[in-house]
């Protein structure tokens, strides 16, 4: 395993500090925004800090699945709204432009992760905040949790593939439902319109993230294999049947030459 960074010990002033804590353990990698004093609003440095901690879990072959939480009670409310005031002064600025995608491309990096993702949203998502939830591969809520789209109500246009993002989950209807009528969904709702993977109560859901990721975490090497591939068939765009096949054989072949014939014995490898 690379360098392990334990969460920071709680301070009394640790809550005033807008940062990301990172912890890595037994092949799982989490990623915990910070601010909750802001319900977790994403400043440029948190932005910077997600770049970097992206750039560990691709360098780490021993790292098999990544979970995306947050402090507090409230998963993310978008980027932090003073960023957002300093770009709206001169929009159209290299420097104004710089801080709304430092934002939107550290959510990229976490949607290219080489590794299965998961997003735990306690309490609502909005903005910004419902694509870095969006971003993963896997979007694990609570069932009265709201997710909601959010750019409308701030009288702005949706940034960072929102509207992409949520079409792939959602579909049309639902997308327009949210982006342009301020339609929330509960977590599960989300659920039933396939937003999210699945709907847990409070007390229950970080067992069941950690539960979600343990099997990818167990053989990173596979598990990484399996998801270029799905990545490769099912895009955007998706591809045929038969090219899917040929996608899939030379990666399986790979595997089974890896296991080895005796590990197919029922009694288990034989003795020389």
């Amino acid at each position: 395993m690379t360098a392990v960074t334990p969460p920071p010990a709680q301070s009394s002033d640790d809550t005033e500090t807008a940062t990301v804590h990172i912890r890595f353990d037994a092949g799982i990698a989490r990623l915990t925004l910070h601010n909750p004093r802001r319900k977790n609003a994403i400043t440029l440095d948190m932005a910077a800090a997600i770049g970097e901690f992206c750039d560990q879990v691709a360098a780490d072959p021993t790292i098999g699945a990544v979970i995306v939480d947050a402090s507090g009670r409230y998963f993310c409310s978008g980027a932090d709204t003073r960023d957002l005031a300093a770009s709206s002064a001169d929009p159209a600025s290299p420097e104004a432009v710089r801080r709304t995608s430092a934002v939107y491309e550290s959510f990229v990096r976490v949607g290219s992760l080489p590794v299965p993702t998961i997003s735990v949203v306690i309490g609502g998502a909005v903005g910004a905040g419902l694509n870095l939830a969006m971003a993963a591969d896997m979007l694990v809520t609570t069932p009265d949790a709201t997710l909601e789209s959010g750019f409308l109500a701030r009288r702005i246009h949706p940034g960072g593939g929102h509207l992409s993002l949520l079409g792939r989950k959602v579909g049309w209807s639902t997308t327009i439902a949210m982006a342009t009528c301020g339609v929330a969904l509960t977590g599960a709702e989300a659920v039933e319109r396939g937003l999210a993977h699945a709907a847990v109560d409070e007390s229950e859901i970080v067992e069941y993230a950690n539960a979600l990721a343990a099997p990818a975490a167990e053989d990173p090497e596979l598990t990484r294999r399996i998801l270029q591939s799905a990545r490769l068939e099912l895009g955007p765009p998706a591809i045929s049947w038969p090219s899917a096949l040929e996608i899939e054989r030379g990666v399986q072949m790979w595997s089974m030459s890896r296991k080895g014939k005796q590990a197919w014995s029922s009694r288990g490898p034989q003795r020389a």
